[in-house]
């Protein structure tokens, strides 16, 4: 797995090292940029007079697939480093109530830190869990941001930048003058952590285009939910030149496009998933924002130890973006979790 760094954490120097260093295992490759980064790498567990760390990761649900490569990222960092993990899922983006007490439910399990992928970037009840939680353990970002004070550390990319790159990809193709297009957009509830930046930074490279958002939908990011607005969207305006959305929602409108459901307008992913990346493939999914799931889930245990070890970052730590095309031929190697992967749920 090569892993790229952000530039806004790490200098040129040393994603020219990072680079330089891509064949040695991945485990390896994340220690060193943590060096790199001015953060000492983690210690072992015993270090903290236990046998074992334990962290609790907290994430929205696991029915979109790029969470699974998140949690195969997780899983695989955590054995690595003699880390024991314990799972929960709130139930969606409109969970806010039921993952605000898993909180405390990973306090009353004694663990040594908390990866929260927050189903709000800034629900005062959610800062406030934050706030109470920290005052016992670490508490870390995880993939969505978190406007948090508390926080030990976030890990992730600037989701604005997600929606740049889409949005720069598609004004390549249709500068300001050339002939207008309609674009539907379909993306994740406006309270996440992550949607409202790709929107922003969707609309603001869109800017010098001659695309056009003409409608937008929002839902919680289950293929059902997806597949439904993808539906109402297509059904509302028949004539898109372009879809652009969430991975469940490509899924869905590549299943709608399979059986020759009204008009099959091209696609353009949001994030990666095994879905997406099979679009990518078979050329039925023009492009996608390509931010290392899995990268993250190792770079969430290994913040969340160095956490443990008194360490706070102010930076944001996260892969570097890149954008993917059906030209590209890294499309055909974007590491994402194994088939059939199943993760131990509490």
């Amino acid at each position: 797995m090569k892993v790229n760094t952000r530039s806004n954490c790490l200098s040129k120097p040393i994603c020219r090292m990072a680079r330089r260093y891509g064949e040695l295992r991945p485990a390896a490759i994340l220690t060193l940029i943590c060096v790199l980064m001015g953060m000492s790498a983690p210690l072992p567990a015993v270090a903290q007079g236990k046998a074992r760390a334990s962290i609790c990761v907290v994430v929205p649900h696991f029915k979109d697939e790029y969470w699974l490569s998140v949690g195969f990222g997780l899983q695989e960092q955590a054995a690595q480093s003699r880390v024991d993990l314990l799972f929960y899922e709130s139930g969606g983006y409109l969970a806010l109530s039921r993952q605000i007490p898993l909180l405390e439910t990973c306090l009353s399990n004694g663990v040594d830190a908390i990866l929260l992928g927050a189903v709000s970037a800034d629900a005062p009840k959610m800062l406030a869990a934050v706030k109470a939680a920290s005052q016992t353990v670490p508490v870390l970002a995880l993939v969505n941001a978190l406007r948090a004070p508390d926080l030990a550390a976030s890990i992730g990319v600037d989701w604005r930048e997600m929606g740049e790159a889409v949005g720069a990809y598609l004004a390549s193709r249709h500068p300001k003058g050339t002939a207008p297009v309609q674009v539907g957009f379909i993306t994740g509830p406006k309270d996440s952590g992550w949607s409202p930046l790709l929107e922003d930074g969707l609309r603001q490279a869109l800017v010098e285009s001659s695309a056009e958002i003409v409608t937008t939908r929002h839902a919680d990011t289950g293929l059902r939910e997806q597949l439904r607005e993808v539906e109402a969207v297509l059904a509302e305006i028949p004539d898109l030149d372009y879809v652009i959305g969430s991975a469940p929602a490509i899924e869905g409108a590549m299943g709608l496009a399979a059986q020759n459901v009204g008009n099959s307008p091209k696609l353009i992913a949001t994030y990666i998933s095994h879905s997406v990346r099979r679009g990518l493939q078979s050329g039925k999914v023009l492009a996608v924002p390509f931010d290392d799931p899995v990268a993250q889930g190792r770079l969430g245990v290994l913040a969340a130890l160095r956490a443990i070890n008194g360490e706070i970052s102010p930076t944001l730590i996260g892969p570097d973006i890149r954008l993917i095309d059906t030209d590209n031929p890294d499309k055909d190697h974007l590491p994402l979790a194994p088939a059939g992967l199943v993760l131990a749920i509490e």
